[in-house]
């Protein structure tokens, strides 16, 4: 073979080998993406829960005005998207949802902080 193939080869297989790291990289940045809207979602739901919980009335196994006694049900406090913790105060809920997927060092994470008129999802990383 001349030198010119050789040179050819060599550069095929730099080519090759870049693109399969890009594609490897754009792989993982999606499942990242993915997991982190599944967790927002989940949040979301789980949020919606404690707010029809808020409003039902006691008689009806509500909260009747307050979120005290509210929980996560169990088969929703891990899923395939994460685990959720939360933290009930009586006008107020805070659910941490932690994802599967590893961003950067550490998990996946988001905060919902549920009112009883609102729902703010924030994105710890």
């Amino acid at each position: 073979m001349g030198q010119q193939q050789l040179l050819l080869i060599v550069l095929g297989v730099i080519v090759v080998g870049i693109a399969v790291v890009v594609g490897i990289n754009l792989f993982n940045a999606n499942a990242v993406s993915a997991n982190r809207d599944a967790v927002i979602s989940d949040l979301n739901n789980l949020g919606a829960m404690a707010q029809q919980f808020y409003k039902k009335p006691t008689s009806m196994a509500g909260g009747g005005n307050t979120f005290t006694g509210w929980t996560i049900p169990t088969q929703l406090d891990t899923t395939a998207n994460g685990t959720y913790t939360k933290s009930v105060s009586a006008q107020s809920v805070t659910i941490v949802g932690t994802g599967t997927e590893k961003n950067g060092s550490s998990l996946v994470q988001a905060t919902a902080t549920v009112s009883p008129t609102a729902i703010t999802v924030a994105v710890n990383n």
